[in-house]
């Protein structure tokens, strides 16, 4: 039974092509994420970037300036069926969110249609929360 935790990407990046992972690390919520999720029991972990779609965290990439929240709902939609068909192709039994609402209001119902359970651990909690959240964990 494969599970893959899922974390979206950030409006604070570096300023130079480099891996997934070490793109978003300019921001404190990603770098907590990443640690955290590191040390839970998943297959792998990918990260869900408003350019790229589904992007595994070595795959190199170059800066961009795109987010979902100046995507209207139909590009969002768009957006969300062509992750949808990434996810898809990894045969997981399990998806955990650690991403805003916009990353996965249409991907979430969609995978579940398939039968394929999804959670999203730090829900209802804000930035400042999702931050104590992790600290706490880490120590």
């Amino acid at each position: 039974m494969s599970k893959y935790a899922l974390i979206s990407c950030t409006k604070l990046k570096k300023e130079y092509p480099c891996t997934a992972k070490e793109m978003y690390l300019e921001s404190q919520l990603f770098k907590k994420a990443v640690q955290y999720i590191s040390k839970q029991n998943y297959d792998d972990w990918f990260i869900l970037s408003a350019k790229y779609g589904l992007l595994h965290k070595d795959t190199l990439i170059e800066p961009y300036d795109i987010t979902l929240n100046n995507m209207n709902a139909l590009q969002r939609k768009e957006w969300s069926n062509e992750v949808f068909e990434q996810l898809i192709k990894l045969e997981a039994h399990k998806f955990d969110f650690y991403a805003g609402k916009k990353y996965r209001e249409y991907l979430i119902p969609l995978l579940e249609n398939r039968g394929i359970p999804c959670y999203i651990p730090l829900e209802g909690k804000g930035i400042g929360e999702q931050l104590k959240f992790y600290k706490d964990q880490l120590v």
